[in-house]
């Protein structure tokens, strides 16, 4: 169904098409934008894995480390059938950005393999972990490049990856971040991401004239992002009206129980077999349709894209995903009056609390949740302001370029005072 597939450009020309434009308001040279777009490093590995059919299936491993100007290279793991040496690059290159909007010391990278993990058992799933993590050992490490959870990947596989590096290194939690807690992981790491998306929407809500505690919510996606997306607006009081994931979609005009379908979701259940009160299921193109005050696009990439973005009902998208609308779809959300909070700065929370985990981890000490959370508001709230200011002061540039401009400035600025151009 076109209205939920995702759109045929790439996610690596998304991200081309905006650095583009910042470049071009920044007068930055041809020669610069070649450095700046293109990779420091990257690595494809083979992974052979004897799985429980007998048979050895070879799987490939990347790891994409684009820039390092601002600090150690940081970015997640992603295990999904799709992903390729394009998409991990346009991943890296977006996690360069949205460390230097959110002002943290980190580069950006990506990684991960290509692989179906609902295919795999825990321990085929462990296995392909830890031999992916011997391949790409002399890359990483605490100060050179310290990878975190992305989509199917979780605290569990990041306890694998803790412990394989350590077996050459020793004991190293700081070499990725996301971890269990009884490892040295952060409390408040988990709901990071969602959390920092609606400390954006609260700071956004008033460029809309919305009240927040009134607000009704469509989300698209209900993994980890998602799902806390939806709890922490239930919590301030919005109500959630509208809810799809791979398997389907669901409408509540009344609202439903973010926390009940959260549950659903971690036993195992899909969006669509939700079953509660004035929950009804819809097509995708009604889902997208559902009129809302804030569309939240949880998913993969390119997904609201030129075929689909005409049906979207709402006054605000907020994006929790990683390039989840297309140019040609934000030029007509533009158009449509709707609001958006780019992803390279709204879903920035989960960074932000990778930052402070690895700190902890440096220090072997342990900050307590409301301490987490009171910090990631600061620097959320923080950026916002930033980037709403440079977009004002660009006769009402777009948020999305404003947040580039300003990622891209500060790149640059570190590479010159390290004398790399």
């Amino acid at each position: 169904m076109h209205t939920t597939a995702q759109a045929e450009i790439s996610s690596f020309e998304i991200v081309r098409h905006y650095f583009h434009l910042a470049a071009d308001r920044l007068g930055i040279p041809d020669d610069l934008r070649t450095v700046l777009l293109s990779a420091y490093r990257e690595v494809q590995v083979q992974l052979p894995i004897k799985l429980s059919d007998g048979r050895v299936h070879t799987f490939t491993g990347y790891r994409v480390q684009h820039n390092g100007a601002r600090g150690p290279f940081k970015g997640g793991i992603r295990y999904h059938p799709t992903v390729d040496l394009d998409e991990f690059r346009a991943l890296a290159a977006l996690m360069t950005w949205k460390t230097a909007i959110v002002g943290v010391p980190f580069g950006g990278a990506k990684g991960g393999v290509n692989c179906d993990p609902s295919e795999l058992s825990a321990q085929e799933l462990e296995k392909l972990t830890r031999a992916f993590t011997q391949r790409i050992d002399k890359v990483l490490g605490p100060t050179r490049d310290i990878p975190a959870p992305d989509v199917n990947t979780n605290a569990q596989v990041m306890a694998w990856m803790m412990d394989e590096y350590g077996k050459g290194h020793g004991y190293t939690p700081g070499i990725v971040t996301g971890k269990p807690i009884a490892l040295e992981g952060s409390y408040g790491r988990e709901s990071a991401t969602a959390r920092g998306l609606v400390y954006l929407f609260r700071e956004a809500a008033q460029a809309v004239n919305l009240v927040p505690q009134e607000a009704t919510v469509a989300i698209q996606g209900y993994g980890n992002v998602g799902s806390w997306v939806g709890r922490l607006m239930q919590q301030l009081g919005a109500r959630v009206v509208a809810v799809a994931d791979a398997s389907g979609a669901i409408r509540a005009e009344r609202g439903l129980d973010a926390e009940a379908l959260a549950a659903h979701v971690r036993a195992g259940g899909s969006v669509a077999e939700f079953v509660a009160d004035g929950v009804e299921p819809v097509s995708g193109e009604e889902f997208l349709a559902t009129r809302c005050d804030v569309f939240v696009p949880a998913a993969l990439g390119g997904m609201i894209h030129a075929s689909n973005a005409h049906l979207l009902d709402c006054r605000m998208v907020v994006e929790g995903a990683n390039s989840p609308t297309t140019p040609q779809a934000d030029e007509l959300l533009s158009e449509k009056g709707i609001f958006v909070v780019p992803d390279v700065m709204a879903n920035a929370g989960g960074v932000v609390v990778s930052y402070f985990e690895w700190v902890q981890n440096l220090q072997h000490f342990r900050w307590d949740e409301r301490e987490v959370n009171d910090k990631l508001g600061t620097i959320m709230r923080r950026a916002y302001r930033e980037v709403a200011a440079r977009a004002k002061e660009a006769d009402g540039n777009s948020l999305r370029v404003a947040a580039y401009e300003i990622g891209i400035e500060r790149v640059v600025e570190a590479a010159r005072l390290r004398g790399n151009f």
